[in-house]
């Protein structure tokens, strides 16, 4: 390559490696080069030189698609800015060889970061292995204090605690809750700011109107059912996603019970799904692409932050109301 493009060795390997001290022609010339025989650089060879990879790794799970994508999304884009590349690997808790292959794609890849999507920013498997490794990480939506590695975030306990304000606000007292899969952080979180939100209220806490979901439309459906078949079924429903919240509507429609004119009904994510719906839902919109995009800024653009909150915001739709007389 250097023959052709009349340059030294020592040019290439900087214009490879994207340094400086290369003149606007040669590096130019370069290019060029590399386009025309479809050269690229081995990121793993360049790793094992002691250079950036010039790549960073997603490990990312989550049973909803729509999300799973604004993360990718925000990470991709993020990373497009530097001329980085996104390695995406699924985050399977039940598989018996999961650290095993978060492993394997570091010793293979050799990334120069992670991001740790949940419930992965939590499992104290993966984040001692990288910590034991000195590799730089940052947690995104984490639920504790497992690490001292940055961390993006919304304020989960305080967008409940809003909604649930809402539905107060509205004359509501009978609120069911229905959380979500009780192995991410987030959910135990929403469910405290709904509980806040009751007590700062004066409204006496039952824990008979909150009920067990999975951040899927069958909980939903399943927890408004049982929800709905107390003796003083609840007035309003909060749940900790839209799928949830979708469940919930669809259990309401067969049962003949109007929303919001009998049932008020909430979601948190603010996902496609919200709109689609009927009636559009009333939610939390939670800007997951932001909040990745974030992630990977910290990794790429180390600003010696330790947190970072990214706003929530509450979306009023048509599917609360204030409670039949």
């Amino acid at each position: 390559m250097s023959r052709i493009a009349e340059v030294s060795i020592k040019t290439v390997s900087r214009v490879i490696n994207d340094q400086q001290y290369v003149s606007q022609d040669k590096r130019k010339r370069v290019l060029e080069v590399m386009a025309e025989i479809g050269f690229q650089p081995s990121q793993a060879a360049r790793a094992l030189k002691g250079g950036r990879s010039h790549q960073i790794a997603l490990i990312c799970d989550n049973p909803n698609p729509w999300y799973v994508y604004e993360i990718q999304a925000g990470v991709r884009e993020r990373c497009a800015q530097d001329r980085v590349r996104m390695i995406a690997q699924p985050y399977d808790r039940a598989s018996p060889t999961l650290l095993e292959d978060i492993v394997a794609l570091i010793d293979q890849a050799h990334p120069d970061g992670l991001v740790l999507a949940p419930p992965a920013c939590d499992d104290h498997r993966v984040i001692d292995e990288l910590e034991r490794r000195a590799i730089p990480f940052v947690r995104l939506q984490p639920g504790g204090q497992a690490s001292d590695a940055p961390s993006v975030l919304i304020d989960n306990e305080q967008a409940a605690f809003d909604m649930t304000q809402h539905l107060l606000a509205l004359g509501h007292r009978r609120i069911g809750f229905i959380v979500g899969d009780r192995s991410y952080a987030a959910s135990g979180q929403r469910l405290a700011g709904h509980l806040r939100a009751l007590s700062a209220a004066g409204v006496d806490v039952d824990l008979d109107y909150v009920r067990q979901g999975q951040f899927d439309f069958a909980s939903g459906q399943s927890g408004a059912d049982a929800l709905l078949d107390l003796a003083e079924p609840p007035t309003a429903i909060a749940a900790s996603s839209d799928d949830l919240a979708a469940g919930v509507l669809a259990a309401a429609h067969r049962r003949g019970i109007a929303v919001p004119g009998e049932l008020s009904v909430t979601g948190f994510d603010d996902a496609p799904l919200a709109q689609v719906v009927w009636p559009a839902l009333t939610t939390v919109r939670q800007p997951v692409r932001d909040c990745a995009a974030a992630a990977a800024g910290l990794l790429l653009d180390p600003e010696g932050l330790r947190e970072q909150r990214v706003a929530h915001e509450l979306v009023i739709r048509d599917s609360t109301a204030p409670p039949a007389a």
